[in-house]
């Protein structure tokens, strides 16, 4: 159960941390996650790790983390600054892919004991980073598209644009993450896994970012809640 509990625990911080980072640095607090998670998630994703019966990457939580904050910046702050993130996020994956490959242009010192290590870490990370880039962008792109459309169908029924939050936020999601789920797992690892293992990794990724999805509901609420205070003017 060892796997089973860092899972929900890191979920539980993850979220927290995101909220955490809107509520004292505002827009520039989910711009720097953003960086952080789409860094951290593109590593972590090589780990391979078996957990609720089920063969699966890590990295799943940090990356449906980044749905979670254009989310929350298409809720409070609007479209125009939950594309910002997305196009942040493109931008540090370009970054990452070139900066880690500069490194392996030097000759290390006879001293040198981690470059065999960083190597072999970020051998495949030019397939992973460019799958990842235009997956994310394509994703990620779309979630917002979604949020936004659906958000303006319950407008339209209702007239009232504090309704649905959980309906948009859902929707749009699940359906990205099923995108997200499917391109990058045969993207980046057909060749390096079995075909049975890829539909593995799909089901439990899925099952995974169907469950992150669903849970991250209560953290846009929580930051519309935080953008509503802020708002209101200090007697």
């Amino acid at each position: 159960m060892r796997n089973e509990i860092l899972l929900m625990v890191s979920l539980v911080l993850i979220y927290s941390a995101v909220v955490l980072f809107y509520r004292y640095f505002g827009k520039a607090g989910l711009y720097a996650w953003t960086v952080l998670a789409t860094i951290a998630a593109n590593i972590e994703v090589l780990i391979m790790v078996d957990a609720f019966g089920m063969e699966m990457t890590l990295g799943n939580v940090l990356f449906a983390s980044t749905f979670l904050v254009t989310d929350i910046l298409s809720e409070t702050e609007g479209k125009k600054y939950a594309d910002k993130a997305v196009g942040i996020g493109i931008a540090v994956c370009v970054s990452f892919i070139i900066i880690t490959q500069s490194w392996f242009l030097y000759i290390p010192a006879d001293s040198d004991w981690a470059s065999p290590a960083i190597r072999q870490v970020f051998a495949n990370t030019p397939r992973l980073m460019l799958v990842s880039i235009a997956v994310y962008a394509i994703v990620q792109l779309f979630d917002v598209w979604a949020y936004h459309k659906i958000w303006n169908r319950i407008i339209a029924k209702t007239g009232d644009s504090r309704r649905g939050l959980w309906i948009r936020n859902n929707c749009a999601t699940l359906i990205s993450q099923l995108m997200n789920t499917v391109l990058f797992t045969f993207g980046a690892f057909w060749g390096l896994h079995s075909l049975h293992t890829l539909i593995d990794i799909c089901i439990s990724s899925y099952i995974i970012f169907i469950v992150t999805s669903l849970l991250d509901t209560p953290a846009v609420y929580m930051a519309r809640k935080i953008n509503d205070d802020q708002k209101v003017p200090e007697d």
